[in-house]
């Protein structure tokens, strides 16, 4: 019993065909020798007969002849200007590509920008605010030095930590129900509704700071007021007070 081959390359079952073609063994032997090393689904008795006949014509190479197939139009120049396309505008796209390549096909089109290119298209992530190089280099530097303190403090640097921040707070402005009072004749069908609370577009700002243990201070600002030094010093010195307190 033969040990089995499995998934021979096609090659290598015609060197074999090539090399007991020349020492005359008969096709029909060649296919069953080939049949019981390779299995039953090597090869076909009539291809055998065809590469012996190939041989014996004077053939010696093995492995496939090269195919006169449709010469492919995505050529590195195409790749480049393609490439070069996309990086002059991020948001370009597929249908702006072919028109600026109006003889490529949408097809070979998508096929460059995905397969060759290895383009996606990805949506933009909102951020609170667009920082600067500078703002981001100080950002950085002030990372590090809370590092380094931290190293050397560990909690006790982290209890002196005190946040701030701004916004802006809308409040209620309540009805009351003689406001609410409404004409209407004493037979109408429709009758006035007030709802509980109603949001006043009217606000405030609110300077509010806190630390790791919760808010130190809500500070509100008076209508009509604006955040200048004289008043951003007063919500300092509330804010001392606070975290003495």
């Amino acid at each position: 019993m033969f040990k089995k081959i499995e998934n021979a390359a096609s090659c290598e079952v015609r060197a074999v065909i090539k090399f007991l073609n020349t020492r005359n063994v008969r096709p029909c032997d060649i296919h069953r020798q080939l049949k019981e090393v390779y299995g039953d689904n090597v090869m076909e008795e009539s291809s055998v007969r065809r590469w012996c006949r190939n041989f014996n014509l004077g053939r010696g190479n093995t492995h496939d002849d090269e195919r006169s197939g449709r010469p492919s139009v995505i050529t590195d120049q195409l790749l480049t200007s393609v490439d070069e396309f996309v990086r002059n505008d991020r948001r370009v796209t597929i249908d702006d590509i072919c028109e600026h390549f109006p003889n490529v096909s949408r097809t070979i089109v998508h096929e460059i920008v995905k397969d060759h290119l290895h383009y996606s298209k990805i949506c933009a992530r909102w951020v609170p605010r667009m920082l600067t190089d500078e703002h981001k280099t100080k950002r950085m530097a002030a990372a590090f030095t809370f590092l380094e303190l931290y190293s050397d403090e560990a909690d006790t640097f982290l209890n002196r930590i005190v946040t701030g921040d701004e916004t802006w707070v809308c409040y209620a402005s309540p009805e009351s129900k003689r406001q609410s009072m409404e004409w209407h004749h004493t037979h109408s069908l429709k009758k006035p509704k007030k709802f509980k609370t109603v949001l006043s577009t009217r606000k405030l700002m609110a300077t509010i700071f806190w630390d790791r243990h919760g808010v130190l201070l809500i500070d509100f600002m008076a209508r009509g007021d604006t955040i200048n030094a004289n008043a951003y010093c007063e919500t300092l010195k509330k804010l001392r007070r606070a975290i003495q307190n």
